[in-house]
């Protein structure tokens, strides 16, 4: 069996250049690119800026880990993003792997239990929502879709007939089918044909490229203008793609439908610590409650691990609002 060939930075480039090319030789998402970037340069100015990360040790990459728990307080998922980062510039860039030498005191985890909207709740925050928004949070809602695989739909991955939604590269680069709910197929519909217009309008005035990852693109070289492969909730206005320096109409930004929900959230006046996150938490619970197998839901929502799933069926089982309180019964 041969070994695959290592792929090797430019040593001509600068350190961070090397960095991001081979990011991209490995097709990582651009907002992990510039998490990674962040991380790489934040490890480099720890120890002054001036010091290349060649001549640092196992023991200086401990020490800046531990930092981040010991004195930024940084919490678990944040400290594990940074390690992957460091990991990754050794491993892949410097050609120096670490990662078994590194033992960094770890932030703590502590396991919380989901928030999870009742049905009437769901249904005030979504009459909160004006559209484009309460068509994405119905999505959301409807599919049990993560905020950035409702927004990096494309056209080609709704199914009408087969009443499915294909979800591309989900966490993990896992691909899944999940339900498309009846009840937004006609709004979906309308919306999908405006986004069409749209896109033939930029089509007539010399753009209507959207994109597509390298490898497809290479392959398939007339497909960035095609329609289906165009973005279910793009952008207002066209942008500068920043790899490849083309203008291009991308995606809306998550932030635009964060910012929407909690403005719903606070109108319906629920005080609970809610989010986009909290449909999809609120789309496993009543799927369970209404009898539907864990299984087919750990399907659905692409948890390699069963127990994940299971952290709704212990929301179900620790149903407390009909208990009564002692201090009710004096």
């Amino acid at each position: 069996m041969e070994n695959k060939v290592k792929f090797r930075p430019n040593p001509k480039l600068k350190l961070m250049d090397q960095v991001r090319e081979v990011l991209r030789y490995h097709h990582y998402a651009y907002r992990t690119e510039q998490a990674y970037c962040q991380w790489i340069l934040r490890y480099i100015r720890h120890f002054g800026g001036k010091t290349h990360p060649k001549t640092l040790s196992a023991k200086d990459v401990e020490s800046f880990l531990s930092h981040l728990t010991t004195e930024d307080k940084v919490s678990a998922s944040t400290q594990r993003q940074a390690l992957n980062a460091i990991v990754f510039l050794y491993r892949q860039v410097l050609d120096m792997p670490l990662v078994d030498q590194i033992a960094p005191a770890r932030s703590k985890r502590f396991p919380k239990p989901p928030t999870v909207f009742t049905q009437s709740e769901v249904q005030m925050v979504l009459k909160n929502l004006a559209a484009p928004h309460a068509l994405m949070a119905k999505v959301l809602y409807g599919s049990g879709l993560r905020l950035m695989e409702c927004i990096r739909l494309r056209i080609q991955d709704i199914d009408f007939g087969q009443k499915i939604i294909y979800v591309r590269g989900g966490k993990g680069g896992k691909d899944r089918t999940t339900v498309l709910p009846a009840d937004i197929h006609q709004e979906l519909q309308e919306h999908i044909e405006t986004v069409t217009n749209l896109h033939h309008r930029d089509l007539e005035a010399g753009f209507g490229e959207v994109y597509i990852p390298e490898a497809l693109a290479r392959k398939y070289r007339y497909a960035a203008k095609q329609t289906g492969w165009q973005y279910v909730f793009p952008a207002k206005q066209r942008s500068i793609d920043p790899r490849s320096g083309q203008e291009m109409r991308h995606h809306v930004l998550e932030s635009g439908l964060q910012k929407a929900v909690k403005r719903a959230v606070a109108k319906a006046g629920i005080t609970k610590k809610a989010g986009c996150h909290t449909l999809r938490h609120s789309f496993a619970t009543h799927m369970l409650e209404q009898g539907n197998n864990i299984r087919l839901l750990q399907k659905l929502l692409v948890f390699s691990d069963a127990a994940t799933t299971e952290i709704y069926t212990h929301v179900m089982d620790m149903d407390i609002r009909n208990l009564q309180s002692p201090l009710d019964r004096l």
